[in-house]
């Protein structure tokens, strides 16, 4: 995954790499999967570790490896990495066309950042993912609206997300189509306080004119800078302390 959050672990148990099937594999896949006699002509997702990270890469980094001291998407997108949206429109056109294929959905999460980055197809994809790929809920992961709880997490803030519902929601209502998108959400995470989650309770119900429903209470994952922060109660670039809520009634009380 390009993101590396600080409380995600695929990245560092599987690196920053992605490596996307060719589009011939996938087609391929999808004609046998219409072969099969409990086929309903529904492909429930065409996804990844995030949807929207499909067929580009930094060339630098794929024949140098990762930058050791730079990340790809925070705190903005990396230059280098060039999002390009058009080969998994293109696949997602195919596949939605393929004989016996009904619908194609889209079902794992999109970052809103990648998107915005992407300045020649990111408002076409929208375009299509809405009028084409949206099973009645698209996920979002943009997990707080704090920028001192962002910055701990290692997520980007709140412009691209709400950029990307207005574009959404328009899209959505030109094509005719009663559709939500549906957002995660961490509670507890290191840098975290009582207040901070009042101020996305409220950016939540004003913004984004919901009541949240999936709220996670952040856990300890090996091998993670979130997990440091967790049992150090520091924060390991600035060396500053940081809020740690411990025990499960506090984090409940999130």
């Amino acid at each position: 995954c390009y993101g590396e959050c600080n409380f995600c672990a695929i990245a560092m148990h599987q690196g920053r790499r992605v490596i996307s099937r060719s589009e011939r594999s996938i087609v391929e896949e999808a004609q046998r999967m219409t072969r099969h006699p409990k086929f309903t002509g529904i492909i429930q997702d065409v996804g990844g570790p995030t949807a929207n990270m499909y067929g580009f890469d930094c060339e630098r980094k794929t024949d140098q490896g990762a930058c050791p001291n730079k990340r790809c998407l925070y705190p903005r997108c990396c230059p280098a990495l060039k999002p390009d949206h058009e080969p998994q429109m293109a696949l997602l056109k195919k596949l939605r066309h393929l004989p016996g294929v009904r619908k194609v959905f889209v079902a794992s999460g999109i970052r809103p950042d990648l998107v915005a980055a992407d300045t020649r197809a990111g408002h076409r994809y929208i375009d299509e993912i809405a009028a084409h790929h949206v099973s009645g809920q698209l996920k979002l992961a943009p997990e707080h609206s704090e920028k001192a709880v962002l910055d701990a997490m290692g997520k980007p803030d709140t412009a691209t997300l709400l950029q990307f519902k207005e574009l959404f929601d328009a899209a959505s209502k030109r094509n005719g189509l009663k559709q939500f998108l549906t957002y995660y959400f961490i509670a507890a995470h290191p840098g975290c306080t009582e207040d901070d989650m009042r101020r996305l309770k409220r950016f939540a119900s004003e913004h984004l004119r919901l009541a949240p429903e999936q709220v996670q209470i952040f856990t300890p994952t090996p091998c993670t800078w979130s997990t440091a922060m967790y049992y150090t109660g520091i924060n390991p670039w600035t060396r500053e302390p940081v809020t740690v809520t411990r025990g499960l009634r506090s984090k409940q009380e999130q």
